[in-house]
């Protein structure tokens, strides 16, 4: 990629933004809307599960074949035609007749999604390629997600409640075309000096095993573990053929060589528990507002803003801590605003005080506003910028895992807490504690791994994994065999 001007490459991360603004966007409307999706689609719990994990475990299992594909053939072009699906995918949602239909119009747009995040990143990584400007760009990029979380309930809950739910798709068109063109125009492509090969094996590997562990999390409360355990099995099963598999391939979808790398490690299972923490989070906040407090989707959606203004407010200072004092810093603080969170909510039952809500909202958003920046930052610094796209692919499935699994396992949760009651109010607080502390324990782990891999030993690990990298991509150029 050539040296842009400064001002030019402040427009690339605007328009990389963008596409960013649109995916969150789309999920944080999509939270609100759900109550009255399951209204007029007539859906279980379970079907609202699979409106968000469907997309979510698409995006996951395709990222990093988007982020290797962008590196091989062009960063701008993956990214152009991830904003046509994903707009084409946004109409095709405004319009689907059924729950099923929704389902699958969703996984279209997460086609089209896993083209855009990590190509991204990638595209930010080789634009900013100063350590202290890169860090500053990811911590633009991570306020973007606050803004997304401040815009989308209320934008979603304005538009359920004058239009309909269908109308939280339409805004994914504006914005969809006018990154397109501005992508066309002023992003300048590029690619990896050398293009890594597809890995088809590994990608199937990763399908079975991301979607028969999502299936079987998911409709264990209503089919028993009986019924769903063949697919924990096959899960396993891909699992253990992944790492066995992958290690053997000179070009894997999966390079294990980044977890040598203690902070790429703990980068990867950080975003694994905060984006599980979150998606958890609002999935039961939506139901317990518009279902349990009767509040139509506006008000419901301005109840979310205690969370949603930290997030928008942390994340562009805990890129700049990032920037000059380290990951270490936003994540003790992340950690720990999550875990107090959480047990406020499992311990003292804070939905039913509203000072007691709005604190732990207000908690729940600082936190997640620190994590994102080091998350990211992370995973990319450190790595050969031949890489880029790879290492950012990992993490952003980390995320898109975290959160399917999230939804997943406390929905599950709240559904078999629930079971058949006839008073669902009644039953909500009870059934959803253990939610609340699968989220204290999330909190936790963002606390602990934070603290661990982000001192002199984890350094020294992220520099033999780079210097690996960096020999194995040397003996390749050369023809030289084996693997470092």
């Amino acid at each position: 990629m050539p040296e842009l001007s400064p001002r030019r490459r402040m427009l690339v991360l605007a328009i990389c933004c963008m596409s960013l603004l649109i995916v969150s966007l789309d999920n944080t409307v999509l939270n609100v809307a759900l109550p009255s999706m399951q209204r007029d689609l007539h859906a279980t719990t379970s079907g609202l599960q699979w409106t968000i994990d469907a997309y979510t475990l698409v995006l996951a299992s395709l990222l990093m074949l988007a982020g290797s594909t962008a590196d091989r053939i062009g960063r701008k072009r993956v990214f152009m035609a991830g904003l046509v699906v994903f707009t084409i995918g946004s109409v095709l949602c405004s319009l689907a007749p059924s729950l099923s239909l929704l389902v699958v119009f969703r996984m279209v747009q997460a086609i089209g999604g896993s083209m855009l995040n990590p190509v991204a990143m990638s595209i930010i990584t080789n634009t900013f390629t100063d350590a202290r400007e890169r860090a500053r760009a990811i911590g633009v990029w991570g306020a973007v997600v606050g803004i997304s979380m401040a815009l989308g309930p209320l934008v979603g809950g304005l538009l359920v409640q004058s239009v309909s739910w269908r109308a939280i798709f339409w805004i994914n068109l504006p914005i969809g075309l006018a990154a397109l063109l501005l992508t066309l125009r002023f992003v300048p492509e590029s690619r990896a000096p050398k293009g890594r090969r597809p890995d088809p094996v590994g990608q199937v590997l990763v399908i079975a095993l991301f979607g028969a562990l999502t299936y079987g999390i998911i409709q264990a409360p209503d089919s028993g573990l009986a019924s769903v355990a063949p697919y924990f099995v096959i899960a396993l099963a891909a699992l253990g053929a992944l790492l066995w598999y992958e290690p053997r391939r000179d070009e894997p979808l999966i390079d294990l060589r980044f977890f040598r790398s203690a902070p790429f490690s703990g980068a990867t299972v950080i975003a694994i528990s905060a984006f599980a923490a979150l998606g958890g989070f609002l999935f039961m906040s939506t139901l317990y507002l518009q279902n349990v407090r009767g509040l139509d989707a506006l008000h419901a959606g301005l109840w979310m803003l205690p969370m949603a203004a930290p997030t928008f407010l942390c994340a562009p200072l805990s890129g700049r801590l990032v920037g000059t004092r380290g990951p270490r810093l936003p994540l003790l603080i992340a950690g720990t605003a999550m875990t107090i969170s959480g047990l406020m909510f499992a311990l003292f039952e804070a939905e039913t005080s509203n000072s007691t809500l709005f604190i732990g909202y207000v908690l729940f958003g600082i936190g997640f506003g620190f994590v994102n920046a080091p998350i990211t930052n992370t995973a990319v610094s450190g790595m050969p910028r031949a890489q880029a796209g790879v290492a950012a692919a990992v993490a952003s499935t980390s995320r898109q895992l975290g959160q399917t699994l999230g939804v997943a396992v406390i929905g599950a949760v709240l559904a078999a807490g629930i079971g058949s009651s006839s008073s669902y109010r009644g039953t909500f607080v009870d059934a959803a504690r253990p939610g609340w502390w699968i989220l204290t324990v999330c909190g936790l782990a963002v606390l602990t791994l934070g603290l661990l891999t982000s001192g002199r030993w984890a350094r020294r690990t992220a520099e033999h994994a780079a210097e690996r990298l960096e020999t194995a991509e040397i003996r390749q150029a050369v023809g030289a065999p084996g693997r470092v």
